[in-house]
């Protein structure tokens, strides 16, 4: 699905890595074009910036796991 999303907003990232998957996955979308979806819900990157720090957050609890994932299977590649 995060593939799927991040090839519609037609962003530059090629890889997300495995630690802080969660804060990469939003600066893509940042990075990335405009959805059709800011014409319903109003601006996205202010609710971008909520979910950065609920991500941010919920990326270090998750860190022990993602760093173990990382080291064993590397990034996630887009491609």
């Amino acid at each position: 699905m995060a593939k799927y999303d991040l090839k519609q907003a037609r962003t530059s990232c090629e890889a997300i890595p495995r630690v802080y998957s969660g804060v990469a996955y939003d600066m893509c979308i940042l990075r990335g074009k405009p959805s059709r979806t800011a014409l319903w819900f109003g601006s996205i990157p202010e609710l971008i910036f909520i979910d950065l720090a609920l991500s941010g957050a919920l990326d270090t609890v998750a860190l022990p796991y993602t760093v173990f994932g990382q080291i064993n299977d590397g990034s996630i590649y887009l491609q």
